[in-house]
């Protein structure tokens, strides 16, 4: 039985549940469980009002890991269970967790619809692109050429990019992290939970076992710095080891490119800066790929707006004033109406 203490004592350890935890060895899902266990600390989440909802895959444990409330539900139907329970109890902190293939497959309606809506939801997409709970089928995200049990001659499919599907979906929050990134990951997710609305982190995890290495070539500590660019609002555009790389627009186009800073004049006052309120520079920052281009990292889009939740509170507080349960009766038995009697 877990011991619910006030909030402002919690530490990480209080989040986690007396359940083992059972994830093969060396699974990212572990880092990315402790993140989530960092935040729900660093922010003063309530143990008795915060709930994760999951669909299936190996990223669906993680209800039984946390001493919060929690839902493991059907294949992709992780944000319409969600959408109820928020609407059941707007009070509540409730987060969606799901993979890639829950989320974008047999789910990409549910996580589309929860998207354009705008329910106060923060929904965690953990992409390894790959099949794992089911032993290394190529998923929605898995790249052309992935070899796997479905696909033994390489996939021929093109992969969907889960940034863009998210802000084509109308997303007024889209973020990403890294599994191991132990102290950038929990400051999106704070970010996420601090957002009204839906918020869509989409993390980056490694599948040891079925898909091993598979973003390597940009997370892998000797090119991280050269093929990563972790956004801050309205601070340049600059990565790279050395801190002399960064993004501009190309003269006479809307393309970003990559300039070195001191070559050609370039200084830091040609660069873009980052604006998580312009929709087109995220849909460029979401595009971008290695080795042409960094990975962009951090909260791309934010953008405020009603929620869902709220405007179906509100739109019942005007349909439902003093009377309450006695007018809904009363129009229920209003007009033609009848008895059966034995």
């Amino acid at each position: 039985m877990n011991v619910i203490a006030p909030s402002e004592h919690l530490t990480a350890k209080d989040y986690a549940s007396d359940q083992e935890v059972r994830w093969c060895p060396g699974c990212g899902d572990y880092a990315i469980l402790k993140a989530v266990q960092k935040t729900l600390a660093d922010v003063g989440a309530r143990i008795d009002e915060t709930v994760f909802v999951s669909g299936i895959g190996c990223a669906a444990r993680f209800p039984y890991y946390l001493s919060t409330y929690g839902f493991h539900t059907i294949h992709g139907r992780a944000p319409a269970v969600a959408t109820g329970v928020k609407l059941a109890n707007p009070a509540l902190d409730v987060w969606v967790v799901t993979g890639d293939g829950d989320g974008l497959s047999i789910g990409g309606n549910q996580l589309l619809h929860a998207l354009r809506r705008n329910v106060d939801l923060q929904i965690l997409l953990f992409n390894n692109e790959i099949y794992g709970l089911t032993k290394g089928q190529y998923s929605p995200t898995s790249r052309i050429g992935t070899h796997s049990p479905s696909t033994p001659r390489g996939s021929i499919d093109r992969p969907i990019s889960a940034a863009r599907f998210a802000l084509g979906a109308g997303a007024g929050f889209l973020a990403r992290g890294v599994d191991t990134q132990q102290k950038h990951l929990p400051e999106v997710l704070s970010r996420a939970r601090a957002h009204k609305g839906t918020a869509f982190v989409e993390i980056f995890q490694n599948c040891i076992v079925y898909n091993d290495g598979v973003f390597d070539h940009f997370t892998d500590r000797a090119v991280a710095e050269e093929r990563q660019i972790h956004l801050q609002h309205g601070e340049p555009l600059v990565f790279g080891k050395a801190r002399d790389k960064g993004l501009r627009l190309k003269p006479g186009s809307l393309s970003l490119e990559v300039v070195s800073l001191g070559a050609d004049g370039v200084s830091e006052a040609d660069l873009l800066r980052h604006d998580e309120t312009d929709p087109m520079l995220a849909q460029a920052l979401a595009a971008m790929e290695p080795p042409a281009m960094p990975v962009a990292l951090g909260v791309i889009y934010c953008v405020g707006g009603p929620s869902y939740d709220g405007e179906v509170a509100a739109r019942r507080a005007q349909a439902s004033p003093a009377g309450g349960l006695a007018e809904i009766d009363a129009l229920l038995r209003k007009g033609h109406t009848w008895q059966v009697e034995d």
